[in-house]
């Protein structure tokens, strides 16, 4: 049986660390494309300017326009290549980042995240949107960034929704990758791996990516409420530290190496309803996990560990809390079948699913979130 895992080759966290970020651009020369929104450079220009000076390097500003579309892309490789640039940085948040993985290919890359919302920083795939904004295609490189770089002064004084929206994608982590692990499913870690011959045949996960996945849901239950606290005093605490390297890092490799299963397939079926749009991927993620959990009949000790971890940092646990106030059967049943195409990871679970069951949990997971809700209220 293959097994894979994949990771950065260096992740580096703690406070004021963007100070040692031309560092590791000297280890690839001394000019760096900067991929960022201009809003994220400004807030950390202090530092960028700082590290520059130190290290003797220089940091070619893209004008990244937002969108991570292969026109951006093209746009962004040709400003590397004129201005000589020797590594890539992407700073930023999701799409930032993963416009610095699609321009540098999987070759001499730091991520240096300014938000905890997502596992994506450490993954070596992005997604492509049309310049418009709609989703246009999954991308995979060789190899996950060379370098993620977490400055947890930035990260604490961004808003804490980003945070809290990191720790309900993380939440999922161990849920998928335990599903995953018993049906035997393969990860993200076995893509792609092109040869000679042809691309690789794919891999399960590794005990060490369960492992991983296992700390990340054991460290929301023990700090999780203590960072949401920190970050909404913008203060940097060892309850802080711990979450940050949960959402970025134990997450990420989790995900990649330990799988995805029911919550992310979901939260792409939910994704068609128009009131979900105003909400972030972490905050459906978590509904999506508590549908997986009725899905797999977990137990009512479980569910409940689950439903108080999102009660206390403020996580959805009802269609209302993803700007769903009612769904129809028929619209029921539209995010159960996006949720259910063939190429969805909740073919992942141990066991057959239909589009009737994922109707079925989601339902049924909206009503036990709303009624548990109301009674925590009332005892309040």
């Amino acid at each position: 049986m293959r097994k894979a895992f994949i990771s950065p080759t260096k992740y580096v966290q703690g406070e004021d660390e963007l100070l040692h970020l031309g560092y590791f651009v000297r280890s690839f020369g001394t000019s760096a494309l900067l991929i960022a929104h201009r809003d994220d450079v400004a807030r950390v220009k202090d530092k960028l300017d700082a590290t520059a000076k130190q290290f003797g390097i220089a940091f070619v500003e893209s004008g990244f326009m937002g969108e991570c579309s292969r026109q951006e892309v093209a746009r962004l490789q040709q400003i590397a290549e004129e201005k000589g640039c020797t590594c890539t940085v992407g700073l930023g948040g999701g799409k930032a980042i993963d416009a610095a993985k699609c321009v540098a290919q999987g070759e001499a890359l730091i991520i240096c995240p300014t938000i905890a919302a997502t596992d994506a920083p450490t993954s070596h795939s992005a997604v492509l949107y049309t310049p418009e904004g709609a989703f246009d295609d999954y991308a995979y490189f060789k190899q996950s960034p060379s370098v993620v770089l977490v400055d947890t002064t930035v990260i604490a004084k961004a808003p804490t929704r980003f945070l809290v929206s990191g720790m309900g994608d993380a939440l999922s982590t161990y849920f998928e990758a335990r599903a995953t692990s018993n049906s035997y499913s393969r990860v993200n870690a076995s893509l792609p791996m092109g040869t000679r011959e042809g691309v690789c045949p794919p891999a399960v996960g590794t005990n060490a990516a369960l492992t991983l996945a296992t700390l990340c849901y054991e460290m929301l239950l023990k700090d999780g409420a203590k960072a949401k606290a920190a970050c909404d005093a913008n203060q940097v605490t060892q309850a802080l530290e711990n979450i940050v390297e949960t959402n970025i890092l134990l997450s990420g490799l989790g995900f990649e190496s330990g799988g995805l299963a029911g919550a992310h397939a979901i939260h792409d079926g939910l994704t068609i309803l128009e009131g979900t749009h105003h909400y972030y991927h972490g905050e459906k993620v978590a509904f999506g996990t508590l549908a997986q959990l009725v899905l797999e009949n977990v137990s009512d000790e479980e569910m409940r560990q689950v439903l108080d971890f999102c009660l206390s940092v403020g996580l959805p646990v009802c269609l209302e809390d993803i700007g769903v106030a009612s769904i129809s059967d028929d619209e029921l049943r539209q995010v159960a079948e996006k949720a259910c195409i063939p190429e969805e990871s909740i073919h992942s679970m141990p066991f057959p699913v239909t589009v009737e069951q994922v109707a079925a949990a989601i339902a049924t997971a909206d009503r036990i979130g709303k009624q548990y809700k109301a009674a925590k209220e009332a005892h309040r």
